[in-house]
Order: C-alpha cells, then sequence, then structure tokens
C-alpha cells in the first residue's frame, strides 16, 4: 500500500495525525526532501528505508515503491504542503494504477493556508472577496495563456502565488495591469517554519523589500485588498440575522 502524504508547510506539528501515524509505522520513505522538513520524518521507525525523491526521477520513485510492493511493505510518499496542489501525484497515481498498487492520498495543509495564518489574515472578507485564487509565474513550466497573471488578476482577488518569488518584478509588473499600486501584499518565506521570513508592502515598494531581504525561493506571494482593513462584518454573528441555529435579535 502507497499512501501519499501532504507534510503541511513546514512546522513539524502541523502533518495531519493520520498522516504521522503513517510515517510511524511505514516500512519505506519517499520525501521531497527539497521542500519537507526533515524533522517530519524523525518519528520514523529505525529500520524505515529513506529515499529523498528531490535527486530520483519519476521512474525511480516508482522502481523503489515496486520493489516495496513485491515485500509487501507500506510505502509512505511523503510530499510538502497539499499533494493536489503542485505536487506531481499525478503522474505517479496513474502509473500505479495501470500497475494495480493501491494507494491512498492523505491530505495536508498547504503553505498558502500556512501564509495566511502567519500573517493572521483570512482570504474570504465580506464586502471585500469571497474569491480565492491560486496560480504561479510562468517559469520552466508553462502556464496557459489564459490563466497569466495578466488575466486572473482582472478579477482583484485574493490572490496566491507560488513558484514565484525569484521573479518577483515581473510579478508585480503583471499584477499592475488591473490591481492599483496601493494594493497590499506580502511575501512569506518558509511559513511555519522557525526561520520564516515576512514581508509586507505594496505593489509599489514590495520588490525592492523582497531583494533587501534576500528572498529567492521558497515563498507564498499573497496579494490583495483581504490584507487590508477595510471589510464588512460576517452575517455568521450577525445579531440581527437569522440562520437555522439562532433567531435575530432586536
Amino acid at each position: 500500500m502507497v499512501y501519499f502524504i501532504g507534510a503541511g508547510p513546514g512546522d513539524p506539528d502541523l502533518i495531519t495525525v493520520k498522516g504521522r501515524k503513517i510515517v510511524e509505522k511505514a516500512d519505506v520513505i519517499i520525501y521531497a526532501g527539497s521542500l519537507v522538513n526533515k524533522e517530519i520524518i524523525n518519528c520514523r521507525k529505525e529500520e524505515a528505508q529513506v529515499y529523498n525523491s528531490a535527486s530520483m526521477t519519476l521512474e525511480e520513485v516508482i522502481e523503489v515503491i515496486e520493489k516495496a510492493e513485491l515485500e509487501k511493505q507500506l510505502v509512505a510518499r511523503v510530499h510538502t504542503g497539499d499533494p493536489s496542489i503542485y505536487g506531481a501525484i499525478r503522474e505517479q497515481i496513474d502509473i500505479l494504477e495501470e500497475k494495480k498498487i493501491s494507494y491512498e492520498v492523505i491530505p495536508g495543509v498547504s503553505s498558502f493556508v500556512g501564509a495566511a495564518a502567519a500573517i493572521g489574515k483570512e482570504f474570504t472578507l465580506p464586502g471585500i472577496t469571497q474569491t480565492v485564487i491560486l496560480t504561479r509565474m510562468e517559469g520552466r513550466t508553462p502556464v496557459p495563456e489564459k490563466e497569466s497573471l495578466e488575466s486572473l488578476a482582472k478579477h482583484k482577488a485574493s490572490m496566491c502565488i507560488f513558484l514565484s518569488v525569484h521573479m518577483i518584478g515581473e510579478v508585480v509588473k503583471k499584477l499592475l495591469t488591473h490591481y492599483e499600486s496601493h494594493t497590499p501584499i506580502a511575501v512569506i518565506q518558509k511559513a511555519t517554519w522557525e526561520d520564516q521570513k515576512i514581508v509586507l508592502g505594496t505593489l509599489e515598494d514590495i520588490e525592492k523589500k523582497v531583494k533587501k531581504a534576500d528572498i529567492k525561493k521558497t515563498a507564498q506571494i499573497l496579494v490583495g485588498h483581504f490584507l487590508g482593513n477595510e471589510y464588512e462584518y460576517s452575517k455568521l454573528y450577525d445579531k440581527t440575522f437569522s440562520h437555522e441555529y439562532r433567531n435575530a435579535k432586536k
């Protein structure tokens, strides 16, 4: 059996209880060492075989899994954050299905929510936006033209930009096609790790601040007016608003 586990954004305590239990009893652990905090797999049993997939190809990963399957071993495939977002698990799962190897996906805490928690912000503020866009800049992996930052910026929704901080100047340039220059923006490097860095600013000054902080990778870019201080209160706790569990008070 193979378990794809979302290890969370970095803090070892942010892996799910279910995920940790699998890591603890796994015979084989394949973890994304370039991003996953190694402390997360410190709970493994002493005899567990550990592989760092950062230096492995897809074929090599599958080879390890196939060998473990033949030996009836439990495999923990540990990915950073939640594996359904930029996790490259689909290509692994499709091969496992072809080979009739059983698997299960255990979700995790994504870095975009870890980043919001680090700065104490909520993506969906009444009167501001009820939409969150997760995206990235085009790099070595292309992005469909209809999903360009300029196109997505038209919505002025809360935006979380992955894998793009090394191109912060270009990111800002594309966002400014629709967002105002005073739009707040935050860059959080290694959210929830002990050495996380937080840089706050506006589209006008964030490039300069990020370069001064020497942030070049493993960072989330959050942009939108949800980072500001103007919003409406939720109806959820409004005393004048009735719902299934509460009558309105006058």
